[in-house]
């Protein structure tokens, strides 16, 4: 193997290649959402931040998580499937990667105008803030899924900056209570790891029974709110699926939630591309 293609697979896994959606999808649904007409799609702006969302975004956010993790991570048997591994050895390169993933944010940031850098910052922070002390919110209850609103920053930034305005509060509600639910999900998996850790998550001081009930909450609100944001449009029910997740592992026991919480991303690809999708023909049936 070359070094080449090592430090691509090195890149890949590092910022978790599946979970690029978390990112890229929201920009690209918000600013099918913001966009005034389909000609919005042809501006330069939309394949910079396109590609920055979906790579060096989550270079940057998982970069940090591994820094600040490498001691935890010992612990969470996901790391020896699907995840990087951070070893002492790495660490010099991991800070290079993350400080060129900076440089990379800084020169973007040169070219926006002051709500896109306010909109840009507020990623940046609850990015590295999340992993990284002293705040480290991934480690305060209620803060650990708060602060993933991190992965709704994406949308907002690009409702923006395709119309020139901030998206309404109820479609920002949507968001929150979708990834805090997703957030809650993935952390259960983790409680008896975090346990160990000495990690005081909301998953571990709830346990996993009532974090389930707080995630099957969670999505229905979230349910709702797109049925409503939708006018009740048919195809709008196929959002039922997510609260369906927790309320599988409720009623049946022998539901593997590891392995549900490996399928949830092909649910959220499949939804996220179905309502870009419907945005977009309405966008082209109006011009």
């Amino acid at each position: 193997m070359t070094s080449e293609t090592s430090f691509l697979r090195y890149i890949l896994k590092l910022s978790r290649f599946r979970f690029w959606i978390y990112t890229g999808g929201p920009f690209v649904v918000g600013y099918a959402l913001g966009a005034p007409t389909l000609e919005a799609f042809f501006a330069l702006d939309y394949y910079v931040y396109l590609l920055y969302f979906f790579l060096p975004a989550n270079i940057f956010i998982y970069g940090v998580n591994d820094y600040w993790d490498e001691d935890t991570d010992r612990l969470n048997r996901k790391k020896d499937e699907m995840e990087l591994r951070v070893t002492a050895r790495d660490k010099r390169r991991l800070i290079w990667i993350l400080w060129a993933t900076v440089g990379v944010s800084a020169v973007l940031m040169v070219f926006q105008d002051n709500v896109e850098r306010i909109l840009f910052l507020i990623f940046l922070s609850l990015s590295y803030f999340y992993s990284a002390k002293p705040l480290r919110f991934k480690a305060v209850p209620v803060l650990d899924f708060s602060s993933n609103m991190l992965y709704i920053m994406p949308g907002i930034f690009a409702y923006y900056l395709a119309g020139g305005q901030l998206p309404p509060l109820l479609l920002v509600l949507a968001g929150y209570f979708h990834i805090a639910a997703m957030h809650l999900f993935s952390a259960v998996p983790d409680i008896e790891c975090d346990k160990e850790a000495g990690i005081r998550t909301t998953a571990v001081v709830l346990g996993e029974r009532r974090s389930l009930m707080l995630v099957a909450a969670f999505w229905t609100i979230f349910s709702a709110l797109v049925i409503y944001l939708t006018g009740f449009h048919p195809l709008s029910v196929l959002v039922l699926l997510f609260p369906a997740f927790p309320l599988m592992l409720l009623f049946d026991h022998r539901k593997d939630i590891n392995k549900l919480y490996w399928r949830l991303p092909y649910v959220n690809n499949l939804l996220g591309g179905l309502l870009f999708s419907i945005v977009v023909l309405g966008l082209a049936l109006q011009g």
